[in-house]
């Protein structure tokens, strides 16, 4: 019986030890709460009304498709497509063949501005969301109906 008791000391000791890890005096850190940041404002995938601008017409429509395809669209002539793609803190924007480097000047849900540097004199541009017009995703917007076929 004597050799059992230091075994079962021992082993209740262990157990005392472990126990006591578990509540020690140390401060106890709450969970992290985990915050999802607010979705972060997007020009891809809608359709911009140029509200106004240095040299482009207002009205024009731009389409920054996620595919990296540009969009522009006049009420007065025809459509033109060019491609984008993201570059550092900006965009690179090619038109005609010709790339030029964009800064983001404003992105908010209801307001982008860009700074086009072309080779004469930079370019600004104040897209505002076309009336009416939601994110494209292939098929008519939730609030439009489908066009009827004729």
């Amino acid at each position: 019986m004597t050799s059992t008791v230091p075994r079962t000391a021992r082993a209740i000791a262990a157990v005392l030890a472990l126990a006591g890890a578990a509540c020690s005096d140390r401060a106890a850190v709450p969970p992290a709460t985990t915050r999802t940041p607010a979705p972060k404002p997007t020009f891809v995938n809608k359709v911009w009304r140029v509200a106004s601008s240095s040299s482009i017409e207002p009205g024009m429509l731009y389409v920054f498709l996620s595919d990296g395809t540009l969009v522009i669209s006049s009420p007065h002539g025809t459509p033109a497509l060019g491609s984008w793609k993201p570059a550092g803190d900006g965009l690179t924007m090619v038109e005609e063949g010709i790339p030029y480097k964009v800064d983001v000047l404003k992105l908010s849900a209801d307001e982008f501005r860009i700074m086009i540097n072309n080779p004469g004199n930079a370019v600004e541009i104040a897209f505002v969301p076309a009336g009416g017009e939601a994110q494209i995703r292939g098929a008519a917007a939730p609030d439009q109906p489908a066009a009827a076929a004729s």
